[in-house]
């Protein structure tokens, strides 16, 4: 039986990262990675050592990122794992702008600033309606045209993921027509569906409960030796990773937050059975080298 190669993927952490007093000093010389061109040249120095692609929340950082390398080429093929929302900035943008209501009003001006027509239809419909259907898909369609805008045609965007928060929240209260509407309309727009989630078995029970075929769902999880949000236990993760009917998930977090080294961390999972590839955080030039070059080593 021929071995699929694993794709490896940058990921983004370290690109939003808070602002410690200890990285003043690369804040100061440009080398931060909260730096749009600095995070660009590490994803540019991940891919010349191994690296496929970039996972990333769709944020204006992470869109700056993006055009920084649209602009330098480096962009060209690159396999790009969007997840939306940036739960974060909307919760932010939320308390500046006077809650639910005024984040709203925001989206649907930029989404007509956009110029993106068809999602201003629908948004349109959906408001006249009162049509959360119709809402859901104008927010997607939105994201979807921010990504490929600052991208451009030469990259390759292969799927968009729900981000954990929402993932999650709508696992717990039982929400299936979500899901279903995401995965249809991720499948007409062309690219493959993903959950992120912190709930790795339960996200597996209630698909299949739902009779969303986990074969065309991507799923990016926690998966490391230590067990490191791994919900409810590692075992329980490894279980459901074996049952599933092909590989399709990510793991994320292999490094368990810095407590692992590389090298732990690839001799885990490459021990593990549907793992489609690997998104891996960093945050210094030394540490893109030596990081994607083990990586793609290691994970035939």
């Amino acid at each position: 039986m021929v071995r699929e190669e694993k794709v490896l993927l940058v990921g983004d952490n370290p690109f939003h990262g808070i602002s410690h007093l200890s990285q003043e000093r690369s804040r100061v010389r440009g080398d931060a990675p909260t730096n749009p061109e600095f995070a660009a040249k590490l994803i540019g120095i991940s891919v010349e050592n191994g690296a496929d692609g970039f996972m990333f929340s769709v944020s204006e950082k992470t869109l700056s990122i993006l055009r920084v390398l649209r602009e330098g080429g480096v962009v060209n093929g690159l396999r790009l794992y969007a997840i939306v929302p940036y739960a974060y900035g909307y919760v932010r943008l939320a308390g500046e702008v006077g809650g639910v209501p005024g984040l709203a009003k925001r989206v649907i001006k930029e989404i007509s600033l956009s110029g993106n027509f068809s999602a201003m239809a629908m948004g349109l419909k959906g408001l006249l309606k009162a049509d959360l259907e119709d809402l859901v898909k104008t927010y997607l369609a939105y994201e979807i045209s921010r990504v490929r805008s600052s991208a451009g045609k030469s990259a390759n965007l292969e799927s968009v993921m729900l981000h954990q928060l929402v993932t999650d929240m709508c696992l717990g209260l039982g929400l299936d027509w979500f899901f279903r509407l995401y995965v249809d309309f991720m499948a007409k727009s062309g690219l493959r569906p993903g959950f992120n989630t912190g709930n790795f078995c339960l996200l597996v029970r209630r698909l299949r409960e739902w009779g969303v075929d986990l074969g065309e769902v991507l799923v990016a999880a926690p998966f490391n030796r230590v067990g490191f949000q791994m919900v409810p236990s590692r075992e329980d993760c490894e279980k459901a990773l074996a049952d599933l009917p092909g590989p399709n998930v990510f793991a994320i977090s292999v490094l368990a937050a810095g407590y692992l080294k590389p090298v732990e961390a690839v001799e885990y999972v490459a021990g593990l059975p549907n793992i489609r590839g690997v998104a891996v955080g960093v945050s210094k030039e030394r540490h893109a080298r030596e990081t994607f070059r083990l990586f793609r080593e290691k994970l035939v």
